[in-house]
Parts: structure tokens; C-alpha cells; sequence
């Protein structure tokens, strides 16, 4: 299958990278803003994960993305932290939504995750790329980035890239 891609948003992006970027079979993560069409156009904080289906499925990185961030509440934040699932094709969208389908009875709550189209992407400034690995051990990433990490390696250690897999 290869390599391809797909957007994820649902908190901020400092977070989502730092997820991402320690997943195996991710091969590179870019921070940034994504929109979608219309009515969801506004640039929200999210990432696009390339990776190998053939290493990582798509299912387990909407999953970890679902566990990851408040993927059941739909609060005054979502414009600027929009909860979805940005896809490029008719073929992604129709899996994406299986996926999020399946993995709903998970939850106790509906999700508000969503499957948009891929509009436009932007890069964060590059001061805020790879925030996690510049700023380890930082009031940000310990209170907000390492929790999420701590949830992968607990529940999601066989996803893990080996640097990440061992607790820290």
C-alpha cells in the first residue's frame, strides 16, 4: 500500500505531533492548521500523519487519535480545535467513517470526531514544530504532551516507536 496521508485535529497541535510523531510506522508529522470545505473552512490546529498502511493501519491511528483528545466533547474550543478526521479521497472518507463507526461502541458518549474533506494546509511557525522534542521536561509538556504519551505507552505499547515504548 505505501505511504499516504491523512489530517487529524481535535487539540492542539503541540500535543497531536507528539502522539504522532512517536507511533511506528508514522514517517513524518506536520503541525499546522487545516480547513476544510465549506461550512468548516476556518483553519483549525491540526497535523497531517504520513505514514505506512502497511505498517500502522488506519484504524489504529484514528483510535489513538479518538483516546488522545476530548473526542466526546463538543466545547467552545472547537473552532480553534476542531475534532475531526481530514481525508483526501472518496476511498479514505468511506473507510475513515467505517472506522470511527466501529469504534464508537468504545465510547460511552457519541463522539464528535468528524470526516471532512482536506481543504488547505499551513505549517505552524517553525519555533512551534517538534515542540515536544525542543521543550521536554517543560510546565507544557508535562502537564498536557506527557500524559498522552504515558495513556500510549499503557495502553498502545506495541504502536510505539522503540525511544518512546520505554517509560521515561
Amino acid at each position: 500500500m505505501g505511504v499516504t496521508s491523512i489530517g487529524l485535529g481535535g487539540g492542539c497541535h503541540w500535543c497531536t505531533e507528539a502522539v504522532f510523531v512517536a507511533l511506528r510506522g508514522v514517517c513524518r508529522v506536520d503541525q499546522g492548521f487545516i480547513r476544510a470545505t465549506t461550512p468548516d473552512e476556518g483553519w483549525s490546529e491540526a497535523v497531517v500523519a504520513h505514514f505506512n498502511a502497511d505498517a500502522i493501519p488506519l484504524e489504529a491511528l484514528i483510535e489513538v487519535h479518538l483516546r488522545t483528545h476530548a473526542s466526546t466533547s463538543n466545547h467552545k474550543m472547537r473552532g480553534k480545535y476542531r475534532s475531526a478526521v481530514y481525508v483526501r479521497s472518496d476511498a479514505q472518507r468511506k473507510q475513515a467513517e467505517a472506522v470511527l463507526d466501529g469504534l464508537q461502541s468504545g465510547f460511552d458518549v457519541p463522539l464528535v470526531t468528524r470526516v471532512l474533506d482536506f481543504e488547505g494546509f499551513k505549517p505552524s511557525e517553525v519555533r512551534f514544530q517538534d515542540y515536544h522534542r525542543k521543550n521536554r521536561g517543560g510546565p507544557f509538556c508535562t502537564r498536557y504532551i506527557d500524559p498522552k504519551l504515558d495513556l500510549l505507552r499503557k495502553e498502545y505499547r506495541e504502536l510505539l516507536t522503540e525511544g518512546v515504548s520505554a517509560t521515561p
